[in-house]
């Protein structure tokens, strides 16, 4: 079989090694290159690793298909399946006194360059965050409905009154009928938590 991107032959024997156990991800840039700030690629830097450690296991980077062909300094010990000498004796934090790895101010992440603000922003502005909540609710038969208010209603008996009231709000915001049969559960007056009468 012939690989599109490589133009080497993988044979039978080294399919699985070789292309089953291939684990791309964006986070392994070149020196000089840094990710841009599109929320997909932010997105994909933190699952696609994560990915890898659940089909392939927690040292999927040193697996020969995978791994530097240069040898690399990294902090990366310990780890179900580790296959290699696990760096040994040598100490893996910094700052040290015995030659470990230091950071390398060639590799920094270079500025990215941008017009307007850069600021943090709360990533609730703007967001619909019930109706999802509740329109699932709304699908759902009467059984499914009463297996879900008793095993709310089961959770959140032994947690303070103060905090059921909070909860019930969230679930008013996404079904009113929802919040009410929970806090029925819970014998709460539905008022106590909305601020209306009854």
């Amino acid at each position: 079989m012939k690989s599109a991107c490589s133009n080497s032959t993988v044979t039978r024997r080294t399919l699985f090694a070789e292309v089953e156990q291939a684990a791309f991800e964006p986070g392994n840039l070149p020196r000089g290159m840094a990710a841009s700030p599109g929320k997909m690629l932010q997105a994909r830097i933190l699952s696609n690793p994560d990915a890898h450690r659940y089909r392939i296991g927690i040292n999927y980077a040193a697996l020969a298909v995978n791994k530097p062909r240069s040898a690399v300094k990294h902090y990366h010990r310990d780890g179900r399946t580790r296959f290699d000498g696990n760096g040994g004796s040598a100490v893996n934090y910094q700052p040290n006194s015995f030659d470990g790895p230091v950071d390398d101010a060639k590799y920094i992440e270079p500025p990215l360059k941008i017009s307007g603000d850069a600021d943090r922003y709360n990533h609730r502005d703007g967001n619909e965050d019930y109706m999802q909540a509740g329109n699932l609710f709304r699908l759902m038969n009467a059984d499914q409905k009463q297996q879900l208010i008793d095993n709310l209603v089961g959770a959140l008996k032994p947690v303070p009154t103060f905090i059921q009231k909070r909860q019930l709000g969230h679930f008013y915001k996404a079904e009113p009928d929802y919040s009410s049969r929970v806090a029925a559960g819970l014998g709460i007056a539905i008022n106590e938590v909305t601020g209306k009468a009854a």
